[in-house]
């Protein structure tokens, strides 16, 4: 659906961390994760002018507390990733030419799983980015659906925003993490699409 197809719907792009870090080679990798990063950056590259504003979110841990484990469960705690300041927690080479609008970083010292959690270079939270631009609907990608991909979506619909996530263009960190996550979300209304159906 193009701009001009959409009537008064004002949507925009959120790519959800996609970092070298949860990437294969990345401290907290996801398999398939480098190929998605490809996928959205294409995605967005061919697709730009369906969105009034496309903006990024990016972990940026510098004291997380408990979200870091030397012992991580994977559910509450995990390896250090997404470390502020380090190569692997900048963008994704494959974003190289992307040129978002806004870059939000997340989880300074907190988990920080939705993009909701981040602030852009001027202070800026994710919702007061999405109200300045007026945006009404928000399609969300990135890494990885199970967790920042579906905290996001989620905190959309809480935002009273309209929310889709494109399953072509994130990934799981496990199938039946993958399932669950999208039931929680298929429950809060959020609208599950392959992005070549749009």
């Amino acid at each position: 659906m193009s701009l001009t197809e959409s009537g008064s719907v004002r949507r925009a792009l959120i790519v959800v961390d996609v970092q070298p870090t949860f990437c294969e080679g990345g401290e907290l990798a996801t398999e398939g994760a480098n190929a998605i990063a490809d996928r959205v950056a294409a995605y967005a590259a061919t697709h730009r002018d369906r969105y009034v504003t496309v903006l990024t979110t990016q972990d940026w841990h510098i004291d997380p507390g408990e979200h870091f484990s030397e012992t991580p469960d994977f559910v509450d705690s995990w390896p250090p990733h997404g470390i502020a300041g380090s190569p692997n927690a900048e963008l994704h080479p494959a974003l190289a030419d992307l040129n978002p609008d806004a870059r939000l970083k997340k989880g300074q010292y907190s988990h920080g799983y939705s993009g909701f959690d981040g602030a852009d270079e001027h202070g800026r939270t994710l919702e007061t980015v999405l109200s300045d631009a007026e945006v009404t609907a928000v399609d969300v990608v990135g890494l990885v659906e199970s967790h920042c991909v579906k905290h996001t979506a989620l905190d959309a619909r809480r935002a009273g925003l309209a929310a889709r996530v494109l399953t072509d263009l994130t990934i799981p960190v496990s199938p039946e993490q993958g399932r669950l996550a999208e039931q929680e979300l298929t429950a809060a209304g959020v609208d599950l699409r392959d992005s070549s159906t749009l």
